[in-house]
């Protein structure tokens, strides 16, 4: 057996860090779109509707990751980094979800870091621009969360009965197609 390079190994080692991004990435859709089809059945359908939002942003995540990871020769994951958490309250929902995004932030910090340790800078943009797009999708479940706690029955029944098409913009390949 041809003993490894160490280019090799540095690649190998950032394949491994966007793999474990790639998981996080599709449990987060997963999580976000059990999330999203429950808060539509409890009638909150403005969040539903961000939240399906957000679920898209992972999916972009995703797919950068995947891409990436076949530009460097390895094979993306298709495994969920965890369980799916299913049935949750609405005030339990955004608490936890601003924990997965703070969460996220602090790990892909320490992937980028492995990518620059690695010399792969391209990789480290990638996750770069993520965290930044993870920072917003916190704040807005810390924002929201943090309404549902202190104004509770109050703020969720201004959003009781909203329909959660609201704010969503048709991006679908279809829709694009004009069919």
């Amino acid at each position: 057996m041809a003993k490894k390079s160490d280019r090799q190994k540095q690649k190998e080692a950032v394949i491994e860090v966007l793999n474990q991004a790639r998981a996080m990435e599709l449990h987060a859709i997963s999580q976000y779109m059990n999330q999203h089809y429950n808060l539509d059945d409890m009638d909150y359908g403005v969040l539903a509707g961000k939240v399906k939002l957000i679920a898209i942003d992972e999916m972009r995540h995703a797919e950068n990751f995947a891409e990436r990871i076949k530009e460097l020769g390895g094979e993306p994951t298709a495994d969920l980094a965890a369980k799916v958490l299913k049935g949750q309250k609405v005030e339990a929902i955004f608490p936890f979800d601003a924990g997965l995004q703070d969460n996220t932030i602090a790990v892909y910090n320490e992937f980028a870091q492995i990518c620059r340790d690695n010399g792969d800078s391209i990789s480290m943009q990638i996750f770069e621009t993520i965290i930044d797009e993870e920072q917003l999708h916190f704040n807005y479940f810390d924002n929201t969360g943090e309404h549902i706690e202190k104004l509770g029955a109050v703020y969720l029944a201004q959003i009781a009965g909203t329909p959660s098409a609201t704010g969503l913009q048709p991006q679908g390949f279809v829709i694009q197609k004009g069919a």
